[in-house]
């Protein structure tokens, strides 16, 4: 997160002279908020005046919710997510959404219980009585909208920073310790005291320091997209003229009313029902667009194979009735110099969204079209400034914070290559994680070779004298029978080199983890895996010898949650593992076989799947690709279909011919209760027919 820059240095590097006109227009905003909702007419405010939702009635201006979220943003930006970050909110269903201490109460009552904390907040911080926001129960619902709005009458006690996790990441980056669990506005004050005991920062305004926080040490994981301006780029000179990025949907009205993926996939069902049900994937991109940010990058395209530009989001989601069509609206500053054909189709853009592998961006940003790069942009710089793939960057995350992480999913969901992709990055080779497969698998098979990472499978029969020590046949002895050595196990040499090598990071891959008997393996070692345990010594049991987890190693394990689920692991196990789910991924199949959209049958099967069965027996995108990329010939499914899934389904439903037939509908025989067998053609026309009946919305 930090790129290699301290604190110190980067401060010294930041231009605050170019920042007098963003000074003047927060204050110009900050007076705008204090004339329309001056302190001391809040006792009094009306919920109409609060709320978003209600519509504007003539002459009375934007509510307060409306004018911190979308007419303040030169104070601070508390855009993105759900209107839930108000803490009652009129839905576009006719009911009101009130925040959980408030819930069961009359909208009036729930204002007047909001209104009063409030004014209670406003007048302790007036007094000078930061530990009374503490008791402000209701406030802690909406942390973003309430710290912006202490900032903005307040600017002297708060600094313009909203976001906990962003305030949390930046108080240790700045050597403090940051405390779960207390109110936003707390970390707020921890995060300003912390900034004025710093003599870098002397002189500097709230402003100054904001900025310089979100330009060298932005806490947000990004992930760039590839939007699609209309069917075949039909509205994309309107987008690269105004400045923007649109998509379709509209029948949905405003994104931000939607508080889950859930809740706006049910609404996709509404107006767009389909025979296997909504689409969760299409939802959680919505959301994704909608929660875009000011910096992030965009990748326009028609078709699969050609860029009409890169972009920065400018600003943030809007929902805009007055277009004509496609009403969902981002800004974005486009760069066409970047348009250009594609060497080859990138199959996962045939839907309007997909993500943009870091590297390949890297190499659309590094080029002109006509030319093989652009003027003096070095590719592997490019390629440096992106930041590392969001799920790689959540293994490092969960490793940093608790020392040890099990990634769990169904099978096929790239469990070990996202680990093994982790050990990349930890062992410096994050430029290979964009690579095709030979480049990094050549890059694997060196790292392996090496001294910091190691991989091992477990199975029932491995034990604690393969894992830490034990006595063992020495193959060396020369004299009758059978001679015993004690010989140290697979985790005890990797902490022995972690321990002689105190400035690098060991990492040990523990492939099927689930399959191991852990307590065994681990015995007394499971206590010295957390982190505050580190280089505390205990004797061996079998040696007697001393022996401590150095700090500088971390365990990455798989499992699959179809063979045995993570309640079933020891407790004391679970306690000691950051645990994070590894799904399938309908975007890496995105692509076409013939008429079926493979994507949408993926989704569809995998949506019967964990209604019929649970989500854990779901299959994962692997089944679906060949040499990482998805199938593209109906040969392929075929082999894939009858071959890999239908023998795994077979396996899941336990010869229970009903269960099949829930799940594969009019491709199990009614009578016998065996799937059917047909030729490739006829069964990619089968599998259309029976899993997709058209995902709604535009296509690239």
């Amino acid at each position: 997160m930090t790129n290699g820059v301290d604190v110190r240095t980067a401060a010294a590097e930041f231009d605050r002279t170019g920042l007098a006109d963003v000074e003047t227009a927060a204050e110009d905003e900050r007076k705008q908020v204090l004339s329309q909702f001056p302190l001391e007419e809040w006792a009094e405010l009306p919920l109409e005046r609060y709320a978003l939702g209600q519509g504007t009635p003539p002459g009375s201006g934007p509510t307060y919710c409306r004018l911190m979220e979308f007419g303040t943003p030169h104070l601070g930006s508390i855009k993105g997510g759900s209107a839930a970050k108000h803490i009652m909110y009129h839905h576009n269903s006719g009911e009101w959404r009130l925040a959980a201490p408030l819930r069961g109460m009359d909208p009036q009552d729930a204002w007047t219980e909001l209104r009063g904390q409030f004014v209670r907040a406003f007048e302790a911080v007036g007094a000078g009585d930061f530990e009374a926001l503490d008791d402000l129960e209701v406030l802690r619902c909406g942390p973003t909208l309430v710290t912006k709005s202490l900032a903005t009458y307040f600017p002297q006690h708060f600094l313009p920073v909203y976001a906990t996790e962003h305030m949390r990441t930046f108080v240790t980056l700045l050597g403090g310790e940051a405390q779960a669990g207390v109110p936003a506005a707390r970390t707020n004050r921890q995060l300003r005291e912390l900034v004025r005991g710093l003599e870098e920062f002397e002189g500097w305004t709230g402003q100054e320091v904001m900025r310089f926080l979100y330009k060298y040490f932005n806490p947000r994981q990004r992930t760039i997209w590839k939007v699609a301006p209309g069917e075949r780029g039909r509205l994309w000179d309107e987008c690269r003229d105004g400045g923007f990025i649109c998509v379709g949907w509209d029948e949905l009205g405003d994104l931000g009313q939607y508080q889950s993926d859930t809740e706006l996939q049910q609404a996709l069902d509404a107006h767009w029902p389909r025979s296997s049900g909504g689409s969760l994937t299409l939802a959680r991109r919505l959301l994704a667009f909608r929660d875009l940010e000011a910096g992030d990058r965009i990748v326009a395209n028609r078709g699969m194979d050609e860029v009409l530009a890169t972009g920065r989001v400018d600003g943030s989601y809007r929902y805009d009735p007055d277009r004509a069509e496609f009403h969902h609206v981002v800004p974005v500053v486009w760069d066409p110099s970047h348009a250009q054909k594609l060497p080859k189709p990138q199959h996962g853009w045939r839907s309007t969204f997909a993500k943009v592998d870091p590297s390949l961006f890297a190499r659309l940003a590094a080029r002109d079209a006509g030319s093989d790069s652009a003027p003096g942009v070095d590719p592997a710089q490019a390629a440096a400034s992106i930041a590392l793939p969001e799920d790689v960057q959540a293994v490092l995350d969960a490793l940093e914070r608790k020392g040890q992480v099990i990634l769990h999913g169904p099978p096929g969901t790239g469990k070990t290559r996202l680990a093994l992709g982790a050990a990349l990055a930890l062992d410096g080779r994050a430029d290979v994680l964009g690579a095709d497969a030979g480049q990094r698998a050549e890059a694997q098979a060196e790292m392996l070779h090496g001294d910091r990472v190691r991989v091992v499978t477990f199975h029932p029969s491995y034990g604690y004298e393969d894992f830490v020590e034990g006595f063992k046949p020495d193959l060396s002895a020369t004299g009758p029978g059978l001679t015993l050595a004690l010989a140290d196990g697979l985790f005890h040499d990797l902490c022995g080199r972690a321990a002689a090598h105190p400035d690098q990071t060991f990492l040990l891959v523990v492939d099927e983890i689930n399959r191991g008997d852990l307590p065994r393996i681990f015995g007394e070692l499971i206590t010295l895996l957390e982190l505050d345990k580190r280089n505390l010594p205990v004797a061996l049991p079998v040696s007697k010898r001393r022996f401590s987890v150095p700090p500088n190693v971390r365990i990455v394990g798989t499992m699959n949650t179809a063979d045995r689920s993570i309640s079933h692991l020891d407790a004391a196990v679970r306690r000691r593992f950051a645990f994070l789910p590894v799904g399938p991924d309908p975007d890496a199949v995105s692509g076409t076989v013939g008429p079926l959209d493979l994507a949408a049958f993926f989704e569809s099967l995998n949506s019967r799947i964990a209604r019929h069965l649970d989500a854990d027996h779901q299959i994962g995108h692997a089944y679906l690709l060949r040499d990482g990329e998805p199938i593209a010939t109906e040969e392929d499914l075929a082999a894939a279909f009858h071959h890999e899934i239908i023998p795994l389904l077979e396996d899941y439903c336990l010869g229970r011919a009903e269960l099949l037939h829930s799940i594969l509908g009019r491709l199990v025989d009614a009578d016998t209760g065996r799937p059917l067998h047909m030729p490739p053609q006829d069964l990619t026309d089968a599998l259309a027919t029976e899993f997709t009946s058209g995902v709604p919305g535009p296509d690239a």
